[in-house]
């Protein structure tokens, strides 16, 4: 943990963060992940051990980073608690019932920009386009997102779903990484690996 931190609150530094100071997710990650480790172990998902709604904690915490506002929400430490419990109750939920992706519009398509310097073309650029080359004319209906829902399903791992979910937060593959405890390298080869499933998912559609 960056000791340089300490020093300031965290409204400070979530201010910083808008400034470009990457870096200071990773700190708010590692303050707050015993805040997450406390609240996992006095719920639970039926059918998965305690590591998963750890790893949905995490998911609520990097939410509440990205989308914490000053001047709208109470305290960070409040805007995240409700976020990292409203995850976790989120994921126990859908435990009782049939799971539904999230591919449900094409903005789910959408991903966020790159990292390291490098930017990274939105998932909705790398597939195939509507008419006359337009990426918002790709339309899909319901009776097309049950067909996707259910290739994505067969045509994905366990690890490369959870790293399209993630993605389409809008986390980078190291952040992917460090919720789902793996290498970074792994993580964005199986983002790759997604990507192309993708595109020869849609394309088999068109």
């Amino acid at each position: 943990m960056n000791s340089d931190y300490e020093q300031f609150r965290d409204e400070e530094l979530i201010d910083r963060l808008r400034h470009g100071e990457s870096a200071i997710t990773d700190y708010i990650m590692e303050k707050y992940k015993n805040l997450v480790r406390s609240k996992a172990r006095s719920m639970y998902i039926l059918g998965a051990d305690n590591e998963d709604l750890i790893q949905e904690g995490m998911i609520g915490l990097f939410k509440a980073v990205r989308d914490y506002d000053s001047g709208r929400d109470a305290s960070f430490y409040t805007f995240a608690d409700l976020c990292v419990s409203r995850q976790m109750y989120t994921a126990i939920q859908a435990a009782t019932r049939k799971k539904h992706w999230p591919l449900n519009t094409s903005v789910s398509l959408y991903s966020a920009g790159g990292e390291g310097g490098q930017e990274e073309r939105e998932l909705i650029y790398a597939l195939p386009v509507g008419p006359e080359g337009d990426p918002e004319a790709l339309v899909i209906d319901r009776e097309q997102v049950e067909y996707l829902e259910g290739m994505i399903d067969r045509e994905l791992s366990g690890f490369e779903k959870q790293v399209l979910e993630l993605h389409m937060t809008g986390m980078t593959y190291s952040q992917i990484a460090r919720v789902l405890g793996r290498e970074e390298k792994s993580t964005d080869n199986a983002l790759q690996r997604v990507k192309g499933k993708l595109k020869r998912i849609l394309k088999s559609e068109r």
